[in-house]
């Protein structure tokens, strides 16, 4: 990838991770408190919706920019995209890229993730005091709780995001005879979004439970499987999809206002 390329990738991705994630907060902290183990009202309902903000705010820019830099940049190795790049190959080479750009993005995104749901369910306390007692409590260890369930959240969701967002813009783009403009793009992005949020919502109510889960119980090892048995033995189906209404909302807007100011914001720079 060229200077340039990477540049625009890197602020493009960061000011689209600014955007979504500071417009839809609320919704994130109502899908996170109806995924506690606490239950909604107890985690505190509709009160305090913009707790964790900060952590939010401090992560969104760099999380964002590293996993647009990180897929970029191995689109551009495997040539996806280019004049002679092979239709066939393009969907396993976003798979590949988004996944790899997850895998990048979580070590940035898991810390400021920990921090924002914890404060979210816990509206009276504050993001520096959750920040402190977190690291007092598990060292730094303790930021990277759920760190292996949020990946294996991420990687499937972009496994199904990307490459159908991908198709999308190509096959739109082919019908109307010249290239997307940005909404158009984004919109892809919202359909894809919602899709991609839908189908991987067990997983993230796994990673919630996980990261909200106490200090040494079963919950906190972080054994997927397991957390998800006993969602399904103590709520059911459910429970399993527990905030998918505001998640795929979430997304599903998040994907439009993303996805679409990445374009928007990349083209502009290019």
């Amino acid at each position: 990838m060229e200077r340039q390329g990477f540049i625009a990738s890197l602020m493009a991705g960061g000011c689209a991770g600014m955007c979504v994630d500071l417009t839809l907060f609320p919704l994130d902290t109502i899908k996170t408190r109806l995924q506690s183990q606490q239950g909604f009202y107890k985690a505190g309902g509709f009160k305090g919706i913009y707790a964790g903000v900060p952590s939010a705010a401090v992560g969104s820019f760099p999380n964002a920019a590293a996993f647009f830099v990180t897929y970029d940049c191995i689109k551009s190795l495997l040539g996806a995209g280019g004049a002679h790049a092979a239709p066939h190959v393009a969907p396993a080479t976003h798979m590949l890229a988004a996944s790899m750009g997850e895998v990048v993005a979580c070590l940035i995104r898991v810390p400021t993730e920990v921090v924002k749901q914890r404060t979210q369910a816990s509206p009276t306390s504050t993001t520096y005091r959750i920040l402190l007692a977190t690291v007092k409590e598990e060292g730094v260890r303790g930021l990277y709780r759920g760190y292996g369930s949020t990946v294996l959240r991420e990687i499937p969701f972009s496994l199904v995001q990307f490459p159908l967002w991908e198709y999308l813009k190509t096959l739109w783009s082919y019908r109307q005879g010249h290239t997307l403009h940005s909404w158009q793009a984004a919109v892809c992005g919202a359909f894809a979004g919602a899709v991609a949020a839908f189908v991987t919502t067990p997983l993230d109510v796994a990673k919630t439970r996980i990261m909200l889960a106490k200090v040494g119980s079963t919950t906190a090892s972080g054994n997927i499987p397991l957390v998800l048995l006993e969602v399904w033995r103590s709520r059911g189906l459910a429970g399993l999809f527990a905030g998918s209404v505001p998640r795929v909302t979430f997304i599903s807007a998040g994907g439009f206002i993303f996805l679409g100011a990445y374009e928007k914001v990349r083209r502009t720079l290019l």
